[in-house]
Formats: C-alpha cells, structure tokens, sequence
C-alpha cells in the first residue's frame, strides 16, 4: 500500500512540474477566464469566451478590418453583388477551402451553416432572423446557386453594409455540413454533437474543451489563407488575477487576460513582461427603470449624470482598463459620437433635483454584480449621490441574480456593461433607442424596453438609419441620435472597455480587435 502511495505522489508531482513548466517555443499558453463558455456550437455560441473561440476556429463569408472597422473584406467569399433595389446578395465562395475534416467546403455549406442558425433558433439567432428570415422561408430566401454561388434574399432594402457585418459575426461561421449531419440524432442538425465537438475550417481547430478547466487548439494544416506561426495554444481556465500575474512572473504562461488594474500596475517595471492594450466594444452604464416613481422624472435622470465622478473612477478603479464615453456607440463604430457633455457637478445636480420637487433627495436601490470592477463603481457612485441627498442601497448578486431582474423590469437602477454583437452602429441603436412595443409581455426586449422606456418616435428613427443606404448620411443620422439620448435617455453611460494583456515579452502579433469575437492568434509569434 506504501509504494501504490508514493508511486501515485510521484506521478501526481510529475504532472505539476509538467504543468508548471515553461511553455514550449512552438506553443502558447494563456491564462483566461472561460468558464462562461457552455457551447462550442457556433449557432449557439453567445458568450464572449466563446465568441473568441470561433473567431479562431471557424471562417465567415465576410471580414473586416479591426483598424478600420468600416473596411470590409473577403473571407469564405471571394466576391459579393448587391442588387439595385437591395434585397438580394450573391456570394461567390472561394474555391479550395478545406474543412479540418478534410472535407471541402462548398456553397452546400454555407448555406447549411446559415439555415441551420435559424432553425436551431437559439441565442445569436436573432442576428439573422432580423432580415425576415424564419423557419418556414430558409429554403427560399438563404439558396445554393450552383456549387459555388449562395444568393440570400432579405425581406427589406437594408444599409447595404447591415447584412455584411452581421455575416462577420459568430452566427455567420460556416460549419461542416457532413461531418455535423454524420452527427445528427433525432433531427437536431448535430446540435448534440457540435456543442462539444468541431467542425470548421479556421486557422486553428479544437484539440481539447473541458469546461471551466482548460482548451486547446492545434494549427489546422488544411487551412486555406496564412498558415498558424503557432502548432497549439492552450487556454488555462485561471479566475485569480493575483494567480494569473504570478504565474507569467514565474514563466509558467506566455499570455494573461484577466488582471486587475493592481496586477497591471505590479507589472509596469518588469522588463520582461509587455502590456497591450485596446479599446473594446463594451461600454459601461446605469440603466434607470423608468417604472420607478422617481427615476421617470426628466430632471432626475439628468440630474444623476452629473452624480457621477467619472474622472476619479477612470484615474482610481478603472486605471487604463476603460476611458471616458457618454454615448451608445462606441469609439471605432461608423457614427461613433465621442462627446463628453457631463461631468461630476454636485450643485447642478442638485438644482436638477429641486427643480423635479425632490430637493430633499429619494431612496432607489442599484442591483451590482459581485464583480469587479462594477463592485468599486457601484460605491463610488453610492459616495456621490450621497453628496446630492440621494440614499442608494445597492443589492449585490451574481451575474444570473443581476441578470434576471433586469430582464424582467424589477429593478430600480441596474449597473453593468454592455457589448454589441457585430460591427453595425445598429446593433446598439436597437439595444438602447429601440423599442418598438413597452408592453410587459413585448417579444423585442431591448435594453430601452428592460428600462421601460416608451419611445416611440426614437425608435422610427433608429429604424430610419438602419434602412439609409447612403453611408456618409447613415453615420450622421447616429451622431444625431446619440446626442438626443445623450440628454434624454434613461441611460448613464459612463466608460468604454480597453482590455488588457499582459503577454511574456518574445510574444508577438497577438491581435486584438474591436470586438470580442476579432482577437486573433493566427499571427502569433515566441
């Protein structure tokens, strides 16, 4: 029984030397939390972690540019033809792309990756379905040409570049038709299966998922455009920043994701450790529930714009992970407004509040997310409404907690982020100046309808710029929209995400994109 016991010791002590060895020259390795990844389907995939994934393991009709977002490129398709009137898209899809498989990817699979998201119906779906597509009329408005060729018809003449981006996001990976239907069981087109497994033709496939602990993925050698510099990556499932930043200091990892503002300044002075920095498309904001006696009052939702210390926040907690942004848009989207008209002003704020007959203050409650570095925002803003006589009792809860109430108009005011699903300037329009039915049992439940805010007039314009076609006309039509919910709206937008890297300094070219789902390891390099 002793040697069973030292033999298993020795193996388990082997096991963490392998571990905490330095990564091989051929391989990286990072630190990342993706435990909130629960698909790898990408008709599914909904979550940021995810999004990242697919970007790397799946291909897309079509790219953009992540310096200049408005600079769309070819990906699966080689060309594409708008027709005059709008409705109608023909692709041409590049002619030897081979699935990992080995497979060879075709227009049959492009338009079974695209039919197979709204069929499946599930998260991201909304995506697509938002050009009239539906279960009953796939088969003829997303066909197959001829082997090459996929024309896809929408139900209206939509800003020509709406439908190009939406393709560019996760919903518009292509899947291997063959290998998911070989997969098929009870005509769930493979979902089953690809949840866990993979079929794609992206610069890197899946090796290995075990959820909340680790994934790695392998260079795929059939891959069509610049080959992987990198054989594998390998992402570490670590939640600590304080584990992830010893764990780089020490050589174990090549790559962390996940520091706090501290760590990041911990690291500033090592000259073996290099920070790269980029501004996301996230944005952090107060959503104030327009079912609550006071926070339905104009005066009060200006008022609390300048309760805000948006500067000590930006300088204290925040420290170069977000910047200052008061508009739905974020910097780096066509029409982004990057006007900053409000600032902390205690006696504005009160003014404000004794015009609206509250000069004595109120009571309202903040439901926070036990997260940072929303739990340090929440108190700080507590600090300062305090200033102007405003009690704010702020209900901690988890992300499922926080999340539920919001979705269902309980809250009073709710503080978190937000991230847009494509590269559109329509796809944060329609989540906080869009709401086309305030109805409690609505089916649209947009950021503006979870805040009960009816806005009838607003919303025909959000729809006004999402059918110009005219690009230079479509951007201002943003600008103006923004400024008027600048003023108006019951949103408090208070920073733009810049995420941050801590990567060992032999590494390089690893790129991140505007979006969450345009961080790139093609390129990497040790």
């Amino acid at each position: 029984m002793k040697k069973l016991f030292l033999l298993a010791f020795a193996l388990c002590l082997s096991a963490v030397q392998t571990a905490q060895a330095s990564p091989p020259k051929d391989t990286l390795v990072m630190a990342f939390k993706i435990d909130d990844i629960i698909s790898l389907d990408p008709a599914e995939i909904f979550e940021l972690s995810g999004a990242e994934y697919a970007a790397n393991a799946y291909d897309r009709l079509i790219k953009y540019n992540v310096d200049h977002v408005s600079e769309i490129y070819p990906g699966i398709a080689q060309t594409w033809e708008i027709s005059d009137d709008g409705l109608t898209y023909v692709f041409k899809i590049r002619k030897g792309v081979i699935f990992a498989s080995g497979n060879t990817l075709s227009a049959d699979d492009v338009v079974f990756s695209l039919r197979r998201v709204i069929l499946l119906d599930k998260s991201p779906a909304f995506i697509l379905a938002r050009f009239g597509f539906t279960p009953d009329n796939v088969e003829k408005t997303i066909t197959k040409v001829d082997d090459y060729t996929v024309k896809i018809v929408v139900d209206k003449a939509y800003a020509p570049t709406f439908l190009l981006y939406c393709l560019t996001s996760t919903a518009g990976s292509v899947v291997d038709k063959k290998e998911v239907m070989a997969h098929e069981q009870d005509g769930d087109l493979g979902y089953g299966w690809l949840r866990t497994g993979y079929a794609g033709s992206g610069p890197y496939t899946l090796r290995t998922w075990k959820a909340s602990e680790i994934m790695m993925l392998d260079a795929n050698k059939h891959y069509w455009g610049d080959a992987p510099k990198l054989k594998r990556i390998i992402i570490r499932h670590i939640t600590e920043s304080s584990s992830q930043r010893m764990l780089l200091e020490k050589g174990d990892i090549d790559m962390a994701r996940n520091l706090t503002a501290d760590d990041l300044k911990s690291l500033e002075n090592n000259t073996e450790i290099t920070l790269q920095k980029r501004a996301k498309g996230k944005v952090y904001y107060l959503g104030l529930n327009q079912k609550n006696q006071y926070l339905k009052i104009p005066e009060v939702r200006q008022a609390l714009k300048y309760l805000i210390d948006y500067k000590g926040m930006e300088q204290t907690i925040l420290n170069g992970q977000a910047t200052l942004h008061q508009a739905f848009l974020p910097k780096g989207f066509p029409g982004a407004l990057e006007e900053t008209p409000f600032s902390l002003d205690i006696e504005k704020a009160k003014t404000l509040l004794k015009k609206a007959g509250l000069g004595n203050g109120f009571s309202v409650t903040m439901d926070t997310r036990n997260f940072e570095p929303l739990t340090s925002m929440a108190l700080s803003i507590q600090s300062t409404f305090a200033k102007a006589g405003i009690k704010l009792e702020i209900i901690p809860g988890d992300g499922k907690q926080t999340l539920t109430k919001y979705r269902a108009r309980r809250h009073d005011i709710y503080i978190g982020d937000w991230g847009p699903d494509y590269m559109d300037p329509h796809t944060n329009a329609n989540a906080f100046a869009h709401n086309p039915d305030n109805a409690d049992d609505a089916k649209s439940r947009s950021l503006a309808w979870r805040n009960a805010w009816d806005i009838p007039e607003m919303t025909q314009k959000a729809d006004a710029a999402l059918l110009e076609r005219d690009t230079a006309r479509r951007a201002r039509m943003y600008l103006d929209l923004q400024r008027e919910h600048q003023q108006c709206s019951p949103f408090v937008i208070m920073f733009q995400k810049i995420e941050v890297v801590a990567e060992k300094a032999n590494v390089n070219h690893f790129i991140l994109g505007p979006n969450f789902d345009s961080n790139f390891y093609q390129y990497i390099t040790k």
